[in-house]
């Protein structure tokens, strides 16, 4: 353990190129923007139940449906003795899975509903990391701040909310000294994928009326959506689309034209596209039967041949 807290403080000290990764980066902020003591022993304290609740009621939805991510993420790495936890933005827990035979040791190390394990708190840790730099991120054992935390391993990832601003964090604890980095690592992308999902969810949910579009995956690793309504104005975007696109980074989404975003301006415009659109349906409605698409569109049948040799639809 001293040994632990004499290379936090000497890397911290150091200008050398060790300094400039971002455990050591970390490090550095523990000390220099938060004042924290490597060799600090206590844990992190737990929140009134009163004030958890409250924390819980404001994260509605967000909770609500990360509840059955969480139950099978857990079925997939409880019995490997690992503790599954969602926490809020400010890396307060919010919920949490864990063994009965696990609770207590869990406990002990204030891995449990209601503690604060953000980085101003703790230091470099998981889930505190993962939300000061808002990215995935995997804290294994020695790369801890604190030495007290130098027996656990954290996979971690950012969970944004529908507006894009970051809704909590996703965290799987280990507290096995034979935890290795490769088994972290098969770890970290489970909760990655979790944790993607959930703001899937959490984005459809926000938009119930809107039709979903998966605009590009190929360009990110992250869930690259918009929301759109019937008249393909976009409504919403989450994290990543709005990377993509340009959009604001957080809050509500400037409406626009998805076609606009997407890059699908070519051929007709206007009231032809939208003409050329009702045509279609209608015909499709119809399976091809030019009469029924024409009686659909409350026109005749003449009519209907003849605006469909202008648009150019055969």
């Amino acid at each position: 353990m001293e040994d632990h807290v004499e290379t936090v403080l000497r890397t911290v000290q150091s200008g050398s190129a060790p300094a400039l990764s971002r455990i050591a980066a970390s490090w550095r902020r523990s000390v220099d923007k938060y004042g924290l003591d490597p060799a600090a022993h206590r844990a992190p304290d737990r929140m009134e139940d009163s004030l958890l609740h409250q924390r819980r009621t404001q994260a509605g939805d967000f909770l609500q449906i990360a509840t059955p991510k969480l139950d099978q993420l857990f079925g997939l790495v409880g019995q490997s003795g690992c503790t599954v936890l969602l926490t809020d933005a400010d890396g307060v827990v919010l919920d949490q899975r864990c063994t009965d035979a696990d609770r207590n040791t869990f406990r002990d190390w204030g891995l449990y509903q209601g503690t604060n394990w953000s980085e101003a708190t703790v230091g470099t840790n998981g889930i505190g990391t993962c939300l000061a730099e808002e990215r995935n991120v995997i804290i294994h054992q020695g790369e801890h701040f604190l030495a007290r935390n130098v027996g656990m391993s954290c996979m971690d990832a950012p969970i944004y909310g529908p507006e894009g601003r970051l809704a909590g964090a996703l965290d799987v604890s280990s507290a096995r000294s034979d935890q290795t980095e490769a088994f972290n690592r098969l770890i970290g992308a489970m909760v990655a994928q979790t944790a993607r999902q959930i703001e899937i969810d959490t984005f459809r949910a926000a938009f119930p009326e809107a039709r979903i579009i998966v605009a590009d995956q190929a360009t990110s690793d992250a869930a690259v959506l918009l929301a759109v309504d019937q008249d393909d104005i976009v409504l919403g975007a989450t994290r990543a689309a709005r990377k993509v696109f340009g959009l604001g980074a957080r809050g509500p989404v400037t409406p626009l034209p998805a076609s606009d975003l997407l890059g699908q301006e070519d051929g007709p415009t206007g009231f032809e596209k939208a003409e050329r659109a009702a045509v279609v349906r209608a015909l499709a409605r119809a399976k091809g039967n030019v009469s029924e698409a024409a009686r659909d569109l409350g026109i005749g049948r003449a009519t209907l041949y003849r605006r469909l040799k202008r648009l150019g639809i055969d």
